[in-house]
């Protein structure tokens, strides 16, 4: 969601940027200037050139940093218990595969703030929804807001090869090649049946703890599965690529998904700005 909105905001011209903390908060960059975050690695790549992307805890100094350079649009990463930092709209992603996290917050649960939170949404966002509407996640939603609700779904863009990711499977291969696929994110068993959804033969499945960091013993040991399950590549996500920088392939070859969000652009940002008008106008009365 970040990337979307981002990318569109640098279409329309706007001067923006990504403030994030990045995992656990650690800066930019390390002593030779590369991400220590997957997720802020990710952006960079998708994003360089187009968004400046402030990565740290203090969100606000890094925003004062960038709008003295000249930034006067900010996306907030992972940012609707950042109280501290004002903002214009809030939009909260609600996954429609674990909705609202078993219902009971930290750390009886996963939740960060009660679902009664909700009301401090200007958009809300139903996402791997497959099968929209979702009329009990909605019925939950609407307790507590009347804000507009929207459905997004994944889309596949590319395959590329890992590690440069230069080069593309050609589409009509995505289907034919037989995959064992394996994933460090938040959400793996989502990743894998998103594979089955856009048809690929998964002959193999392996996961790891989000933002897992590659070992050469692990890369082996997923070379094998590939190898007894009869799999012609391996299969990842774009986050995990950078992960793995510190591994190498020795006898199968390995992929990623590229991903975005498919979303009514149109109905989606008019819904942004009539949020944004009303935090505004609620501010001035």
């Amino acid at each position: 969601m970040v990337l979307w909105i981002a990318e569109r905001l640098a279409e329309e011209g706007k001067h923006t940027a990504i403030l994030t903390r990045g995992y656990r908060g650690t800066m930019g960059a390390g002593a030779q200037g590369e991400p220590q975050s997957d997720e802020v690695a990710l952006l960079r790549a998708r994003l360089t050139g187009k968004v400046e992307i402030g990565v740290g805890a203090d969100r606000y100094e890094n925003g004062e940093v960038l709008a003295r350079h000249g930034t006067d649009w900010f996306v907030l990463d992972d940012g609707f218990q950042h109280l501290n930092l004002a903002r214009d709209a809030d939009i909260v992603l609600v996954d429609a595969t674990d909705p609202f996290g078993g219902g009971a917050t930290l750390p009886s649960g996963r939740l960060r703030e009660p679902i009664s939170a909700l009301r401090r949404a200007g958009v809300v966002v139903i996402t791997r929804s497959v099968q929209a509407p979702a009329p009990a996640i909605e019925a939950m939603v609407r307790r507590y807001t009347r804000s507009p609700i929207f459905y997004a779904t994944t889309k596949l863009e590319n395959v590329l090869r890992i590690p440069q990711l230069a080069v593309a499977m050609p589409q009509q291969d995505w289907p034919r090649v037989r995959f064992a696929a394996f994933c460090g994110i938040g959400n793996p068993p989502a990743f894998f049946e998103d594979l089955r959804r856009w048809g690929f033969q998964v002959l193999g499945e392996h996961s790891f703890a989000d933002h897992h960091v590659y070992a050469a013993p692990e890369m082996a040991g997923l070379e094998r599965m590939a190898r007894n399950c009869g799999a012609d590549a391996l299969l990842c996500t774009e986050k995990d690529v950078w992960n793995l920088r510190h591994v190498q392939f020795t006898s199968v070859p390995v992929y990623c998904c590229r991903i975005s969000l498919e979303l009514p652009a149109v109905e989606f940002r008019d819904a942004i700005t009539e949020a944004i008008s009303r935090r505004r106008s609620g501010a001035a009365r």
